[in-house]
């Protein structure tokens, strides 16, 4: 029972995890304008992502242009991209296999099959959280190097954005729940007897009642079998006497 709480906790974790990782891949704000020297009184604010660069102005108004050239975008970029597309498509795989894995569904094989299920799908969590801790780590690294450099106008230096730290949180909980599901499923625990699936009450039933008849008729044939001789036998005593 524990170890079913277990795996419905890393089951909600891990949905957590890959929610957070689709809205950090598609977020423009994986780094913002810092608010530094004559920055802090400027009327706009720039937001640069992984897909679009957007701009908010004082005024209300909001526009963003999309990066339609691959080739152009810093390697740190492109391979932010990847990764996080591969992180969500990775963490869906997880979550399609531990609902098979799941012991409190009837879906999904034998406790054998589960366990094998809920294993897999833990390393396809563990797997989504490394791919997306690497390019958050990446990015948050290039955009302090660029805020510390001195020959970098204050116009131009940016501050990690919420999507990163959306991105940070999503790999922790994907994290979390890969490694439930992995320990959850990795052994029998001592003394631990495995459930044995009874048939509903009436095939119970119905199979006990199939088996009593079954004894019924081989007793039945055994002393059929045996009468004919027992019969001869006491015939021809009869004509010796």
């Amino acid at each position: 029972m524990a170890s079913t709480g277990m795996q419905i906790f890393a089951f909600v974790l891990a949905l957590l995890g890959i929610m957070g990782a689709m809205v950090a891949t598609l977020l423009p704000n994986w780094k913002v304008s810092a608010d530094v020297g004559s920055n802090i009184i400027t009327a706009i604010s720039q937001m640069q992502g992984l897909w679009m660069d957007c701009t908010w102005y004082s005024t209300g108004m909001f526009s963003c242009t999309l990066k339609y050239s691959v080739l152009s975008l810093p390697a740190y970029l492109q391979t932010a991209r990847t990764t996080m597309v591969l992180s969500c498509v990775m963490a869906a795989m997880g979550l399609c296999l531990a609902s098979l894995g799941l012991k409190c569904t009837r879906w999904g094989g034998g406790r054998r099959s589960k366990r094998h299920a809920a294993i897999a799908s833990g390393g396809c969590f563990i797997a989504a959280g490394f791919l997306c801790l690497v390019p958050a780590s990446w990015f948050t690294k290039e955009v302090i190097t660029n805020f510390l450099d001195r020959s970098v106008h204050e116009s131009n230096k940016f501050e990690p954005g919420g999507a990163v730290y959306v991105a940070f949180l999503s790999a922790g909980f994907l994290f979390v729940g890969g490694s439930i599901f992995c320990v959850s499923c990795s052994g029998k625990r001592p003394g631990h007897q495995e459930m044995i699936l009874l048939p509903p009450p009436d095939k119970l039933l119905l199979q006990q009642q199939q088996h009593l008849l079954q004894q019924q008729q081989q007793d039945q044939h055994q002393y059929c079998s045996l009468s004919p001789l027992d019969n001869k036998t006491g015939y021809s005593l009869q004509d010796y006497v």
